[in-house]
């Protein structure tokens, strides 16, 4: 058993130690002295309750001590919450009661203390401690150091694959709760051989235990191979495998009945530019990128960039960046160390890549980030507001340093045909003239391919703002999002990838380094390589 958190009792003058939450005036049940335990509760949730508790009259201590007669916990055993206790110096408690979070909270909405029944009390569970390795990792993904080296692959490929389709069913919040789950397992040193290893952890819900127990005892998870042999997920994947749709635009099509390329062929709808273009390379699209790709595609972009403004800097992030070895698509970060002098760079770097003939599609977006003196607006969005470009890049074989593809027979003639046929559908008859090398290409005999397309995002910041972009964009995603809900929930700051404001402040928090950033927040800094929740 690893023992949780030490916490250190330091006596009060009074004899009492810690810090009660109640006036002696309002406390309306003096033989209940309750301390609430922080552990998979939260500090927030803790701190909500304990004032809660307070206001109906019950005296809440701070901090624990032998005067505590009833100990509320959420999700801990007994076994678990006795560990705790013996961790305490000079703790001798033993006609405490340790109660579940039932008992507090029908006694809340009661508003006095309610009787204590079986339910209530913690429960033992026979376990024989020697035969199970136990884990204890932190709340927020954002304190573990999660490398690429994943023991327990298994079981995280199928909560993953059941985010998935939840977030392409927009389901966020189901996805989000899976991906948090698979986060944890991800951060464990060890295989996962027993469910009671598992006891403890944090975020793994009721859903993802069943499906964790699931593939522990029978190999695989039923619902899991269910949702893949699914309809709806099959035609959901190759839908928004195109370029270009998202999930809503998707479900639509499903909704009109078409379930793969060559119905959405076959169909009336219109595609824009973007879904013209995914669809026309949704083969290449749709194939790993590799590193030594992405750095190719690093050396023409930097020589463009530096070409048209001297001194600017170019970092590839998102997975390559955290030490992954193939990824969906290439970003890089482009900045200049004198501010200002990036504004307007986006559109020459794409004009001379366009020139060059290496976008086969690109649009860009402008700079729209406004700092507010009030700090930013609420809620605030996740989503950064720097120019961009969204691009289709032309990778060819010279380029690659002639590298041949694991696979040279990459698309079918009836797959390639159905895709030329709803490219020129939707896009009328200048098509023809439109993408000039894509056609000029068709024109040459039958043979490979001799170049790939690759999807490249190019994200310009303010060098004032770049400490801030390089940890957004450098992922992984929930790691992210843990680090917003860190900010938001455990800090009262506002993270995103522009900037961090302190709300008890009320000012911005400046930085040049992600370290800095880190230390703002209050946590130990993990490295790029460690951040693959």
């Amino acid at each position: 058993m690893v023992p949780l958190k030490r916490r250190k009792v330091v006596p009060s003058p009074t004899g009492s130690t810690g810090t009660d939450c109640s006036s002696g005036d309002n406390v309306k049940f003096p033989q209940f002295i309750l301390f609430l335990l922080e552990r998979k509760m939260g500090a927030s949730r803790r701190r909500f309750l304990s004032q809660l508790g307070t206001k109906k009259g019950f005296q809440v201590e701070e901090k624990f001590s032998e005067s505590v007669t009833h100990v509320i916990s959420e999700s801990n055993s007994a076994a678990e919450v006795r560990t705790w206790l013996d961790s305490q110096a000079g703790a001798h408690t033993p006609s405490v009661h340790l109660l579940d979070i039932s008992w507090f909270t029908e006694s809340m909405r009661a508003g006095r203390p309610v009787q204590i029944l079986h339910g209530h009390k913690l429960q033992e569970q026979q376990t024989c401690e020697a035969e199970v390795l136990l884990f204890s990792v932190p709340s927020y993904a954002c304190q573990r150091r999660t490398t690429l080296q994943n023991q327990n692959a298994v079981l995280t490929d199928a909560l993953s694959l059941l985010a998935e389709n939840a977030e392409l069913s927009d389901e966020e919040g189901r996805g989000v709760a899976f991906r948090r789950a698979a986060a944890v397992l991800k951060s464990l040193p060890e295989p996962v051989t027993s469910m009671t290893q598992l006891r403890g952890l944090p975020g793994l819900g009721d859903h993802s235990l069943r499906v964790i127990k699931d593939v522990l005892e029978n190999g695989a998870s039923s619902e899991v191979e269910s949702t893949k042999r699914s309809e709806r997920y099959k035609a959901l994947k190759v839908l928004t495998g195109i370029f270009g749709v998202g999930s809503k635009t998707a479900d639509r099509w499903i909704r009109d009945g078409i379930h793969d390329l060559r119905q959405l062929g076959d169909s009336a709808h219109t595609l824009n530019r973007a879904q013209q273009a995914g669809l026309e390379h949704y083969d290449d699209l749709n194939q790993p990128v590799t590193k030594a790709e992405a750095d190719a595609i690093g050396e023409i972009v930097e020589a463009a960039v530096v070409s048209v403004l001297p001194g600017a800097r170019m970092t590839l992030i998102g997975g390559f960046r955290r030490g992954k070895q193939t990824g969906h698509d290439v970003d890089f970060l482009i900045t200049h160390p004198e501010e200002g002098r990036e504004v307007g760079l986006m559109p020459k770097v794409v004009s001379r890549l366009e020139a060059q003939g290496f976008l086969l599609y690109q649009k860009t977006t402008r700079n729209s980030y406004l700092e507010s003196k009030d700090g930013p607006g609420r809620p605030s969005s996740n989503m950064d507001r720097f120019e961009r470009c969204f691009s289709i890049f032309k990778l060819t074989e010279e380029e690659r340093g002639g590298m041949k593809r694991a696979d040279t027979e990459r698309e079918s003639d009836a797959h390639s045909h159905t895709s030329h046929q709803i490219h020129t559908r939707g896009r009328g008859l200048e098509a023809a003239d439109e993408d000039e090398g894509v056609a000029e290409e068709r024109s040459k005999p039958a043979g490979r391919k001799r170049w790939r397309a690759v999807r490249v995002d190019l994200v310009v910041s303010p060098i004032s703002q770049f400490a801030f972009a390089l940890l957004g964009w450098t992922g992984s995603k929930l790691f992210e999002r843990e680090l917003r809900r860190w900010a938001g929930h455990e800090k009262s700051m506002s993270l995103s990838s522009h900037a961090l404001y302190d709300s008890k402040q009320s000012r911005y928090l400046r930085a040049t380094s992600e370290e800095e950033i880190f230390s703002h927040l209050g946590l130990e800094f993990i490295p790029p390589s460690e951040r693959n929740a």
